[in-house]
């Protein structure tokens, strides 16, 4: 039996980008990802009709990781610091071992999505990596699109809660 380091060795090296985006703060919002593995990229975005933009910060990434189909090497790219921050500067650490508490003892918000995603990351092996919004980063501006995109659906009448559309290649819309 290999050892847990060889096992993450072996496992399907993925690229996610991701983002949120929200008309008013609460109010309609949308989230994006796009999924990149051996030259084959899958596009995700879904949306609600009632939210904030770090709930579809989370989303995003909450919906990419679930799409895998097994557990791989992620390097997940975000413009969201309460995304990437809270794992790369041990956020969750903290708030989990203060009880779900900030530093300024406030209840954590999102509690319901951070716990989410801390399952997710003990199924892959996750580096969250920070990149700058409204950028040169194609990946990212296209993400960017599809969660405004979302949002304005999420908007409309008759819009269930977190609908994701998905397409594979999207080479024309890049």
């Amino acid at each position: 039996m290999p050892s847990l380091r060889r096992r993450w060795d072996i496992l399907k090296q993925v690229s996610i980008y991701t983002d949120g985006a929200c008309s008013g703060n609460p109010g309609p919002g949308g989230w994006g990802a796009v999924l990149s593995y051996q030259g084959t990229q899958k596009e995700l975005s879904g949306g609600e009709p009632m939210t904030t933009n770090n709930r579809m910060e989370l989303m995003a990434a909450i919906c990419a990781l679930r799409a895998l189909k097994e557990p791989c090497a992620v390097q997940l790219h975000s413009d969201s610091a309460y995304l990437v921050n809270a794992f790369n500067s041990r956020w969750l650490d903290n708030w989990r071992r203060n009880g779900w508490r900030t530093a300024k003892n406030d209840a954590v918000e999102n509690q319901d999505l951070w716990l989410s995603l801390l399952e997710l990351s003990q199924t892959h092996r996750i580096q969250w990596i920070k990149v700058k919004g409204h950028a040169n980063d194609a990946i990212n501006n296209r993400c960017d699109y599809l969660a405004v995109e979302a949002a304005r659906a999420a908007s409309g009448s008759g819009f269930e809660r977190q609908v994701a559309y998905e397409s594979k290649n999207q080479e024309e819309n890049h």
